[in-house]
């Protein structure tokens, strides 16, 4: 039986009246996306319609989702909002703080004892708070939301730029900053700007080598990293049709890469199918009441056109398998022309490892279809080329193909089954010999590739690509290998060729699991003490953020000037930082140590402007802060891009900085600023970027009278005593003004509880 049943029982009843008072508002049929939309306004029954990528709308998510690097600074704000209780659903998953090294048993036991602490407060605050709370080794939060809450039409947030995995059983599930969770736990609405949105027809049926990984690989490559940012995806078609439930995972999972507010996939049979394999016969029952409203209008999958902002056609049968990177998503190669475009481009060639799993593609079928080549390999007589490393999506999922001997068939070629956990991915990887910093090639089958993040080596070239390619290119070792065509010798000296991959949708004889994972919050929770150490090294309860002083910003310093690409990896990295995600200031001192600095392309090191001598960009701010002078931060092109940790905003906001102006924002990273109370602001003309120079002192004119839509100033004093006066925009509605000037949203909801 599903988890709140009764939740989602409710929302149905309710659907059909609600799309129907949407239609006859809107004046036309409705897409998937919309219909979900206005069936979750804050104020329930529509009334108006609103304008797409204008409006901005407060909506009433379903649940909220956490992961326990984000969940920590989440939770401890949401301690300082005064609720006895969340007002939704809500969970924390402990898949972020373990560390892939020696194998699942050693890595989890050095987890549970080298984060016992964080896991102890996580525990204690969902047994509090009335949280579902999913224990270390239990799984990857979106592989286990998908088991276990996804359901289709609903809509929830998560503090993880990849909640948006849930769109595979037909959500709106939306990444968001812990302060965006905080508000919805707290029982607030839920702002957001009306998306637009992409239609991506599929036609076609995949076959042979290609995945639905290759379907989304594609779509990176057409869009960019920032070609989706404002817009949701729907997924529509007979390929969308022909394809698994978690196949339309992992293709909504990374739409993240792409910028997408979300992706999602109407309700069909593969989705009821995994409903019910996954012991949800209560979901499925209910959602085949409402079937109707649980994906678009016919008429708009007749005539798309008239519907979307934009339309994208794949013909599944005709694409290609792909590998997208290195050091971007949107890289996209087909695996036919890799090898000509490595050796054009100096890419190593020597595959050093094959990593199988992350939120993206941990699935049973992901699993199956990868041993089902490595299979091949072992009764072809081949071995692994390249070290191999698995990581299961959920514990379900490993007990599972455990049972069916997935992992046995991946062990005889000598793979290491991590924990059931992010690993790599994240940069949970203790990689031997990554701190020699060597020129190599990885490929996996993960969602992010930027420079460092699994491994910590600027110069490991990763690349993305579906597990069963995945896998082909670790047994072959060799990165223009194309298994469609090429053979490999086998330990006789024979050339053996690889069939394509075959594996189960679901497992035949059904999913088992010992033990989930799963704890149950108390009943009551007001006896349960949350006990944080002030000596902790992780740990650190919050103090509020200053309001705005009520003027104009003056004789601010330039921070830094960021050069390119500078992801929230770069403003907040992770791997060994995220040990300190719930101790503020301890992992501020990673702030921007990633970012490329204009003046001297060098990372982590900037001129201070009271002493004229250059040094970490961490220590700088930290002595402009103890001087009591502010700062700014200035970006280039989406700014923020990656991963939801609204620490990347926390951190600036700590230490003193008081505006980040760019070119443009990635959409989370900009809420997450305005969350805390920061100026989010771009160039009204990109090219006024170039006039900012190393020692100017900044002003900022026309805070007195913020307000939507209009312009604010800023004046640049460069060192040789002139200046020039810029142009700026910002986005901020009268709600986020507000957010700015009480220092933040969560100084507005400890104001409204104590009221």
């Amino acid at each position: 039986m599903a988890f709140d049943i009764d939740m989602i029982k409710g929302f149905y009843a309710q659907l059909g009246e609600r799309v129907e008072a949407a239609r006859k508002i809107v004046g036309r049929p409705l897409t998937l996306s919309e219909k979900i939309l206005y069936a979750h306004l804050w104020d329930k029954t529509p009334t108006q319609a609103y304008t797409r990528g204008a409006d901005y709308v407060d909506f009433a998510p379903d649940r909220v989702a956490m992961q326990d690097a984000t969940a920590q600074m989440a939770l401890l704000q949401f301690m300082q909002a005064g609720r006895p209780k969340v007002a939704v659903p809500s969970t924390v998953h402990c898949d972020h703080l373990i560390q892939a090294k020696v194998g699942a048993a050693v890595d989890l036991a050095v987890a549970n004892k080298e984060s016992k602490e964080v896991f102890d407060f996580l525990g204690s605050v969902s047994n509090k708070y009335g949280i579902g709370f999913w224990k270390p080794g239990a799984g990857i939060i979106h592989q286990v939301v998908l088991e276990n809450y996804a359901f289709p039409g609903g809509m929830m947030i998560g503090t993880d730029s990849h909640t948006v995995n849930a769109g595979g059983l037909g959500m709106l599930a939306i990444g968001v900053g812990g302060a965006d969770a905080c508000d919805v736990m707290a029982g607030l609405p839920w702002e957001l700007k009306f998306p637009k949105l992409i239609g991506i027809k599929l036609t076609g049926k995949l076959n042979g080598w290609t995945a639905p990984k290759d379907v989304i690989l594609k779509v990176a490559g057409i869009l960019t990293v920032k070609g989706g940012t404002g817009y949701v995806v729907e997924y529509f078609g007979e390929g969308a049709t022909s394809m698994s439930c978690t196949g339309k995972g992992t293709i909504c999972n990374m739409g993240a890469e792409i910028g997408a507010t979300t992706s999602t996939f109407g309700y069909d049979d593969s989705m009821e199918r995994y409903l019910r394999a996954t012991d949800r016969d209560d979901v499925a029952d209910a959602a085949n009441q409402v079937r109707q409203h649980l994906t678009a209008d016919p008429e708009v999958y007749a005539n798309p056109e008239n519907y979307f902002d934009q339309i994208i056609e794949i013909n599944l049968s005709e694409l290609e398998p792909h590998l997208n990177g290195p050091f971007t998503p949107d890289l996209a190669t087909p695996i036919s022309k890799m090898k000509e475009e490595a050796v054009k481009n100096g890419w190593p060639l020597k595959v050093e490892w094959g990593l199988i799993g992350s939120c993206t593609n941990s699935s049973y079928e992901d699993l199956s279809r990868a041993a089902s080549i490595a299979k091949q390999a072992v009764d072809k007589g081949l071995a692994t080329k390249a070290e191999f490393g698995i990581n299961p999506g959920s514990e379900q999922v490993r007990y599972t193909a455990q049972r069916d001997g997935l992992l046995g068939t991946f062990e005889k070629l000598d793979a290491t089954i991590f924990t059931n956990a992010c690993g790599p991915c994240i940069g949970m990887w203790a990689r031997v010999g990554a701190e020699k910093a060597e020129k190599n090639t990885i490929v996996h089958s993960f969602n992010r590739n930027f420079a460092k993040r699994a491994d910590g080596n600027p110069n490991t070239f990763a690349f993305v690509a579906s597990p069963e390619l995945v896998a082909a290119l670790a047994i072959a070792g060799d990165l223009s290998f194309n298994p469609l065509t090429d053979t490999l010798i086998n330990s006789a000296g024979q050339p053996v060729k690889l069939d394509p991959p075959a594996g189960d949708e679901l497992p035949k004889s059904g999913f088992d699991v010992d033990d989930p994972g799963y704890q149950a919050p108390a009943v009551d929770g007001s006896k349960v003490e949350v006990a944080v150490s002030p000596t902790s090294e992780r740990l650190q309860l919050l103090d509020p953020f200053t309001p705005w002083e009520g003027t104009d910003l003056k004789g601010l310093k330039l921070l830094i000037k960021a050069k390119g690409k500078c992801t929230t990896d770069h403003i907040s990295m992770a791997g060994p930082w995220l040990r300190f995600r719930g101790h503020l200031d301890n992992i501020s001192n990673n702030m921007l140590i990633g970012a490329v600095n204009y003046f001297n392309e060098k990372t982590d090191l900037v001129k201070n402007q009271l002493t004229g001598d250059y040094g970490p960009v961490p220590a700088t701010q930290r002595a402009y802060k103890a001087a009591g002078i502010g700062s700014i931060v200035v970006g280039d092109e989406n700014y923020g891009e990656g991963s939801s940790r609204e620490h990347a905003a926390m951190e600036p906001r700590h230490l003193g900085v008081r505006a980040v102006l760019v070119k443009s924002f990635a959409r989370i990273h900009e809420t997450n600023l305005k969350k805390q109370g920061m100026l989010a602001l771009t160039f009204a003309n990109k090219d006024d970027y170039d006039k900012v120079r190393e020692d100017d002192v900044i002003d900022i004119i026309g805070l007195t009278t913020f307000a939507p839509n209009t312009p604010l100033t800023i004046v640049l004093h460069h060192s040789d005593g002139s200046q020039q006066e810029i142009l700026v925009n910002h986005s901020y509605n009268s709600q986020q003004i507000e957010w700015f000037k009480e220092g933040g949203a969560l100084n507005i909801i400890r104001k409204s509880v104590k009221a």
